[in-house]
């Protein structure tokens, strides 16, 4: 596999959980090519949970990345009041001039907006922060409610965790389904959430004898090519219909229905990527029905057809495309 470098970049006043993120999911394995390093305009870092980090590489260090990550900044971060060193606005400008894919986590999109590579896009941050990047950045298009957005070369996510679910997109468009899989799997995190998806943000805090709906969603993934309703899922977590919803959104930052198309999308893309079943079946065994509808779903979450995926990312030939 060609080399992808995977460039780090670490700021005073970080916050170590989004840095580690991409440092876990980035790091190297025999199934995929990515070369990780952290790089920074001086060493040690201090970061915001009482510990400095050594880091071995300059801002130079960026020159030679092909994806360039900004994490977020820890408790206390203040937008206005931290502006950033003009040698790190530069070094990302130039990265972006060289067609590199710069992508932030969290408030890591103020770095991005203060060197001018979100104007014009749209853009996400921690939903804390996001009237704040609005107010100081009005030519973002600033998107509230998602879990990250990926506007080609310029991606952002939302709060800490929805970093994961950004960079194990990266992985899945880079590399495809089964290999992001692979990775959550490894790291136990949730399955693929589409960054359409809402943000966490405060809920009321669950009564002790509530039912946390994981064995329902685990139960569904195993029955995705069946015919599922809210009514079987909600008997399933012996709540009622109504309660369940709201439990399942809170937990989820999606309602059932949309979770369920979200999964059945997955399943179809590793299928396509692992099996040389043809499209009518691959619809059929996903739970996304027919064809047309696989079709739909693609085009609309993928902007690409099931045909183009599966040349994209299968590793078997021939297939079998009617």
């Amino acid at each position: 596999m060609t080399v992808h470098r995977v460039a780090v970049l670490a700021l005073e006043g970080m916050a170590p959980l989004d840095l580690a993120i991409p440092l876990q999911i980035f790091a190297p394995r025999a199934e995929t090519p990515y070369q990780l390093s952290v790089c920074g305009p001086a060493s040690p870092v201090p970061t915001t949970s009482g510990f400095a980090l050594a880091i071995s590489g300059g801002l130079d260090g960026l020159d030679s990345a092909d994806t360039l990550i900004v994490p977020g900044f820890g408790q206390g971060f203040r937008p206005r009041e931290e502006p950033m060193p003009q040698e790190v606005l530069d070094a990302l400008t130039t990265a972006r001039d060289r067609g590199h894919r710069v992508v932030s986590i969290c408030t890591g999109a103020f770095v991005l907006a203060a060197a001018g590579l979100l104007d014009g896009l749209h853009a996400t941050t921690h939903w804390q922060y996001t009237d704040e990047l609005e107010r100081t950045y009005p030519a973002v298009n600033v998107d509230r409610d998602v879990l990250y957005v990926d506007e080609g070369d310029i991606l952002t996510s939302a709060g800490v965790c929805c970093g994961i679910d950004l960079c194990l997109h990266i992985v899945r468009r880079d590399l495809g389904a089964v290999t992001a899989n692979q990775i959550a799997r490894g790291i136990v995190a949730a399955p693929h959430r589409e960054g359409g998806q809402a943000q966490y943000v405060p809920a009321p805090v669950a009564d002790a004898g509530d039912t946390a709906l994981a064995d329902t969603r685990a139960w569904a993934l195993e029955r995705l090519g069946e015919t599922l309703t809210v009514t079987q899922l909600a008997r399933h977590a012996d709540m009622s219909e109504r309660s369940f919803m709201r439990r399942f959104t809170e937990e989820t930052g999606t309602t059932p229905l949309q979770w369920l198309v979200g999964a059945r999308l997955g399943l179809a893309r590793e299928l396509l990527e692992t099996t040389d079943h043809s499209i009518d079946r691959v619809a059929r065994d996903s739970g996304l029905g027919s064809a047309a509808n696989l079709r739909l779903h693609f085009r609309r979450a993928l902007d690409t057809t099931p045909t183009a995926y599966r040349h994209a990312f299968s590793r078997q030939v021939p297939h079998a495309d009617t």
